[in-house]
């Protein structure tokens, strides 16, 4: 009886441990950044690091700040981020709805052109948006940077938000117009609630993209408007990199993510469920 039950648990062990193995590979970079931007800035660059924390310190937080302004950047960031997520999820999913509940001629068209978007490289687009937003009067704007995320985080809006709308049962919307309300009413009323986990979802993948992206950032704007991601450059200079400060700063980069997930971790887990089951 022993042995059989041994059996029976042995490839729950080995799914724990690949489990373990998978959670060690992804956290360690982020393990390694905060000891780094806590640990003094000569042992950052021992040659021979240690695994563990040989002192704490917040004089790389300091430093982060006295190289180049900081404010400004994660402000400029947080105004992207946030311009491209609303707008975002405002015309991702008037056009997911449409693609989800409506016929229409080209409606296959779409959808493919959606998928050819975002299989698109993003390093291919660089000179034609250039050139594009140059002649629109848009380079080195925050605008011209807004407009340029939303090409490639509408797509995936659209996509994502198209299969929890497929989700939602027609018949719910149809019940709620039999009872007296509008098309639009029946879905401001049932569909729009049970949609609410899967945009937060998606806003909070959208805000990732647009807050972590650089290559854009970098080519589209000077540096009195850089971004964030921009501004963890400047740690690189013609005598090196300082690797402690830069940590620091990518730690205080990090800190807007952070509190958004723990902000609507519920939301975010009932959302992922309900876009991965077909109802």
């Amino acid at each position: 009886m022993s042995s059989t039950l041994t059996v029976r648990r042995a490839p729950k062990l080995w799914w724990n441990v690949l489990g373990l193995l998978v959670f060690v590979t992804a956290g360690f970079p982020l393990y390694w950044m905060l000891n780094t931007a806590f640990k003094p800035a000569k042992d950052a660059i021992d040659p021979d690091p240690s695994l563990l924390p040989t002192g704490i310190t917040f004089a790389n937080f300091g430093r982060a700040l006295d190289i180049a302004d900081f404010w400004g950047p994660v402000g400029r960031s947080m105004v992207v981020s946030l311009a491209v997520v609303v707008i975002g999820m405002v015309v991702g999913l008037l056009a997911a709805l449409a693609i989800s509940r409506f016929a229409f001629r080209g409606r296959k068209i779409v959808i493919v052109g959606i998928l050819a978007v975002q299989m698109v490289p993003l390093v291919a687009m660089i000179i034609p948006v250039f050139l594009l937003l140059n002649d629109l009067g848009q380079y080195d704007r925050l605008t011209g940077l807004i407009i340029t995320y939303l090409t490639f985080v509408l797509p995936f809006t659209v996509w994502t938000l198209r299969g929890f709308i497929v989700n939602i049962p027609r018949e719910l919307e149809e019940a709620a117009m039999v009872d007296g309300c509008s098309r639009t009413g029946a879905f401001l009323r049932v569909v729009f609630p049970l949609l609410a986990p899967g945009m937060v979802a998606t806003s909070v993948y959208g805000f990732i993209q647009a807050w972590n992206e650089y290559l854009y950032a970098l080519m589209l704007l000077s540096q009195k408007n850089q971004t964030a991601t921009v501004w963890l450059g400047n740690f690189t200079t013609k005598h090196g990199t300082e690797y402690a400060p830069m940590m620091a700063g990518a730690t205080m980069m990090a800190v807007p993510i952070v509190a958004l997930f723990l902000l609507v971790q519920r939301k975010m887990a009932a959302g992922l469920t309900a876009g991965a089951v077909k109802g």
